[in-house]
């Protein structure tokens, strides 16, 4: 009986994919957060454990493991075994539609390239993944920690993945205060499985300079006080925003009557209300049929 035991369990690990590695190394609970991490002092990250990451196994079998959401609807630790064959090698896809916790539409046009304060944030990258919007890896994270902070880290990893055919262990650790919405900031760990030369153990800090950041609801304002300028949602749409069909495959935007609407499959097709200028911040382009 027992070894009957022991061969169901065997064979469900191997379906669900989570396999030898994924029961040694555990999805890290809330309270074994990093803790010990310095006050921001004008860099977009620090560096933890002497850049040394903390994998207690490592695999070339493919993984990921995303933790499910708490009650406050966050998201918890990410983490799995990369290689050239999880590489996207398709356009990504449109992902406005997921609203991660603390989520506000707000901008600060002259004080943020790319005008949003708030950017989807995935946890494992969609280029290194392909996870694309799946809401147990996207948080509310600042324009400023997406490329300034995790950007580069991401673009390493993958520039590491592509050059040697290597396989890295990836683990991102998005760190809350208490029943915080919004994640302080993110632990980044990465380290090569075939060579064990490439590693990477970093926080991120999710802060925007010039802005104050409520982390508790999301709201925020400027450092001096200034209103901000936020596009409440849902609510009537303001003056500037209007209706645009999204082809999610093609990345092109269109006005509702555009004839090329109706080629769009179901599948591929999104209605955006909003305005221009995110839609262009975000990667689409218009369509040169309506022109939009």
């Amino acid at each position: 009986m027992k070894k009957i035991i022991t061969s169901i369990l065997l064979a469900v690990m191997l379906i669900t994919g989570c396999g030898e590695v994924t029961a040694k190394e555990p999805v890290k609970e809330p309270d074994k957060q990093v803790t010990e991490v310095p006050e921001y002092n004008g860099n977009a990250y620090t560096v933890i454990n002497e850049n040394t990451p903390e994998f207690s196994e490592k695999t070339t079998k493919v993984f990921t493991k995303l933790s499910e959401l708490d009650s406050l609807g966050r998201c918890g630790v990410a983490y799995g075994c990369y290689g050239p064959e999880t590489i996207a090698e398709v356009k990504r896809g449109a992902i406005g539609h997921i609203r991660p916790s603390g989520w506000k539409t707000v901008k600060y046009p002259d004080l943020i390239d790319g005008n949003y304060l708030y950017n989807r944030c995935h946890l494992i990258m969609w280029k290194l993944s392909g996870i694309l919007d799946d809401e147990r890896n996207l948080i509310t994270g600042t324009r400023y920690m997406n490329t300034e902070g995790m950007l580069p880290f991401e673009e390493k990893i993958v520039d590491y993945v592509e050059d040697t055919g290597h396989h890295v262990m990836y683990r991102v650790t998005p760190v809350y205060h208490d029943d915080e919405l919004v994640a302080r900031g993110v632990q980044m760990e990465a380290q090569s499985v075939e060579d064990n030369k490439f590693k990477i153990n970093v926080y991120c800090y999710n802060i925007q300079p010039g802005i104050e950041i409520d982390y508790q609801t999301g709201e925020s304002k400027r450092a001096d006080e200034i209103p901000q300028i936020e596009d409440k949602q849902p609510s009537p749409l303001p003056e500037g925003e209007i209706t645009y069909i999204l082809n999610r495959n093609s990345q092109k935007f269109h006005l509702p009557d555009c004839k090329s609407v109706s080629k769009i499959s179901v599948k591929n097709r999104e209605e955006y209300k909003g305005n221009r200028e995110y839609l262009l911040s975000i990667g689409y382009e218009p369509c040169k049929n309506c022109n939009p």
